[in-house]
């Protein structure tokens, strides 16, 4: 079992009508992945529309999941950035809400070198005395970071665990927690001796993601039976198919702020045809 969970979910960030954030909402809905599955959450990630929060809603989400979580969840904080200065005065923030450990992506956008990346994550390590999850993404950062580069900083006081979100580079790496940055491997992850996944499908199939930890003798069915669930919150963009999910199973998920639309209704009718399957929105609105 990994330090800081096996089945973190990267919790949405729920809005109202106005797209102000739904501090409700989010609240039930930690309550609501504690109940099935998770035991620890990313907030602010990408998940969770970190991209268009203003940092005082960002570090305000931070200080209400750790002033509200429900007891034996973790909380992890997403303050990655791709201005080094920026990450910085997030993780500092972030570390003194009183977080479990920080989740930092690779800067994106501007695509530093290896060097570069190197003195990033530098600046950040000395930024907290929390656990420090990497974060590697390459579809969304347009940089990979390869596993030898992974292990270089794992040298770090701090660096701990990483996110690893590019499928190819699957490996486990000498001095870091692996956790499944894609839920399409998560099982996978598990064989390899990882130690658990940073998900999104568990916000709705948050207790079989579970089983599969607790029943390893049965992973690969459980693991089969949801490939359904993941290819329905991938037919679109992340966030957008998982808050149609979690509208659809009756919890408050809200609207989307642009860049990023609602689904549409062919998305909706893939994610509502795998939510039926697994019996899911029986007793909620769909």
């Amino acid at each position: 079992m990994g330090s800081l969970g096996t089945v973190i979910t990267a919790i949405i960030t729920p809005f109202d009508a106005d797209l102000k954030v739904d501090e409700e909402a989010f609240v039930a809905l930690m309550h609501h992945l504690r109940d099935h599955g998770s035991d620890g959450i990313v907030v602010c990630g990408t998940t969770g529309e970190a991209a268009t929060l203003t940092d005082e809603e960002h570090l305000g989400l931070v200080e209400l999941a750790v002033r509200e979580r429900p007891e034996g969840l973790t909380i992890i904080a997403g303050t990655g950035s791709n201005d080094t200065r920026h990450a910085v005065h997030l993780t500092e923030r972030a570390t003194e809400l009183g977080v479990d450990a920080v989740l930092s992506v690779t800067p994106y956008y501007n695509r530093p070198n290896r060097r570069g990346i190197v003195a990033h994550f530098r600046e950040v390590d000395r930024a907290t005395d929390k656990p420090i999850v990497l974060y590697n993404i390459p579809s969304r950062t347009g940089t990979d970071m390869p596993n030898d580069l992974l292990a270089e900083l794992a040298q770090l006081e701090h660096v701990t665990a990483v996110k690893q979100a590019n499928n190819d580079n699957l490996a486990l790496v000498d001095g870091l927690e692996l956790y499944a940055g894609n839920d399409e491997i998560f099982a996978r992850t598990l064989d390899l001796g990882g130690h658990g996944g940073i998900l999104v499908a568990s916000h709705v199939v948050g207790d079989e993601m579970a089983r599969m930890v607790a029943e390893p003798e049965r992973r690969a069915e459980i693991d089969a039976s949801l490939r359904d669930v993941y290819a329905a919150m991938g037919v679109t963009t992340n966030p957008i198919p998982v808050k149609a999910a979690v509208e659809m199973i009756g919890l408050r998920a809200g609207g989307l702020r642009l860049p990023l639309v609602e689904a549409s209704d062919e998305e909706k009718a893939e994610i509502r045809a795998a939510l039926e399957r697994h019996g899911l929105l029986s007793g909620a609105a769909s």
